[in-house]
């Protein structure tokens, strides 16, 4: 058997997404600057329903991470301190508002173009009052969305959300949500004065339904190579940023793509780090203000990032199949929130993936609107998988400034190499 050799810097379909959507923000932009309307959406919110009403939208939580990237977080965060608004707490949702503060030309991409709509759902104490803060600048309007509490899920949820939802979120929570989605499409119907498609709907789900089909089958290769073939910081922005273009053709094709190219990578045995002895999991949003983190303990500890909630949650967590498009979209969305933060739903899948991807160890972002991450940290140390938690927001420097080191110290102290 041949030896593993390195990896290629950039995988080809990270850089295609990322250049396609750079380009489609500009189109975004002048369609905004040529009258359309446009909506700004919680991670959470049904995105589908704009895509059907060819609505154009941005992702609250991607903008975020395009403000910390381009290292926008901290004057962001300032503009929310000095309108009187806290900037402590919930940072990853609020840097958008902050961000509307700045000059163009300090703002990411020459900034956002004011929202007509800001769609979230209500979750927790500070969500719903960001996005009621949205709708009190001049042109915004805000809708908001129930977030209901989690039943007890069914052991092995992952096997039986795609078309047993019912079974797995409990009819009436699907109810409550489906009847505030129609709410929300006569909402928009009046603003914009045209009507749903329900058949354009259908097309949307479908094809977001083979979407996250790739991203399955994407996440299984990666689960089972040996060393790992690409680094996690190519697979972020080829997961995500088709993630926000859920519903479109060019949106399946990147997801193929990227299926491929890892498929490409394991037949060639490359390795990100060819001597890999330790293998690690990274818990929590993205540390967007910090990429290169991921890839800074190859050396001195032979230690890789195998695995992020991006690729797995868009392999387990988004497929849905039913008849009405309206209803299997509220299934999407209605515990998508319970399958990433909410034990036991969260913490079993943490582990089966945690498992399933051979992780020696975890590192694990504790924000705070996460309250169950106690539970998820225990869960996996009950299975012998050493836990390391730090608490803070992503998008906040203030809170995340030691982390290379707390890891570093992790390595050393509690993940031992393997053979």
């Amino acid at each position: 058997m041949s030896a593993p050799t390195a990896a290629p810097e950039r995988l080809p379909s990270a850089a295609a997404a990322t250049a396609h959507q750079r380009e489609w923000f500009g189109g975004l932009v002048e369609r905004v600057r040529g009258g359309e309307a446009l909506a700004l959406a919680n991670a959470d919110a049904p995105h589908e329903v704009l895509r059907a009403l060819d609505v154009p939208y941005v992702v609250n939580q991607w903008w975020s991470s395009i403000i910390s990237a381009k290292r926008a977080g901290p004057a962001s965060l300032r503009a929310v301190a000095a309108a009187g608004l806290p900037d402590y707490s919930r940072q990853y949702d609020v840097l958008p508002l902050g961000a509307q503060g700045l000059l163009a030309e300090d703002a990411p991409w020459g900034g956002l173009p004011a929202p007509r709509f800001a769609i979230a759902e209500r979750g927790g104490d500070v969500t719903h009052k960001i996005f009621e803060q949205w709708g009190r600048r001049p042109g915004t309007e805000t809708f908001l969305l129930s977030r209901t509490a989690a039943d007890p899920a069914p052991e092995g949820w992952w096997d039986l959300v795609t078309h047993r939802w019912e079974e797995v979120f409990g009819s009436p929570r699907i109810d409550l949500l489906q009847g505030e989605i129609e709410d929300l499409i006569t909402w928009l119907e009046a603003r914009l004065d045209r009507r749903l498609d329900r058949d354009r709907l259908a097309d949307v789900m479908a094809l977001a339904n083979e979407q996250a089909e790739w991203n399955r089958r994407t996440r299984d290769l990666l689960a089972s190579a040996r060393p790992l073939p690409v680094p996690v910081t190519d697979i972020i922005p080829s997961v995500m940023v088709p993630q926000w273009h859920r519903g479109t053709r060019w949106a399946v094709e990147a997801a193929e793509r990227l299926h491929d190219d890892v498929a490409r990578r394991i037949d060639a045995r490359a390795a990100v780090a060819p001597r890999e002895r330790r293998r690690l999991m990274w818990i929590g949003r993205g540390l967007w203000s910090d990429l290169d983190m991921y890839r800074s303990f190859q050396e001195e500890f032979d230690a890789v990032f195998v695995w992020s909630m991006y690729l797995a949650i868009a392999a387990d967590g988004y497929a849905r199949y039913g008849e009405d498009p309206v209803r299997a979209l509220a299934a999407r969305f209605v515990g998508l929130t319970d399958l990433l933060y909410v034990p036991p739903m969260s913490s079993s899948w943490y582990v089966k993936e945690a498992l399933a991807h051979g992780v020696d160890g975890v590192v694990h972002l504790v924000a705070d609107d996460t309250p169950g991450g106690a539970l998820i940290s225990a869960a996996l140390e009950d299975r012998g998988i050493p836990v390391l938690e730090i608490r803070g927001s992503n998008a906040d420097a203030r809170a995340t400034a030691s982390v290379r080191d707390r890891i570093a110290a992790f390595l050393r102290d509690r993940v031992p190499a393997s053979a």
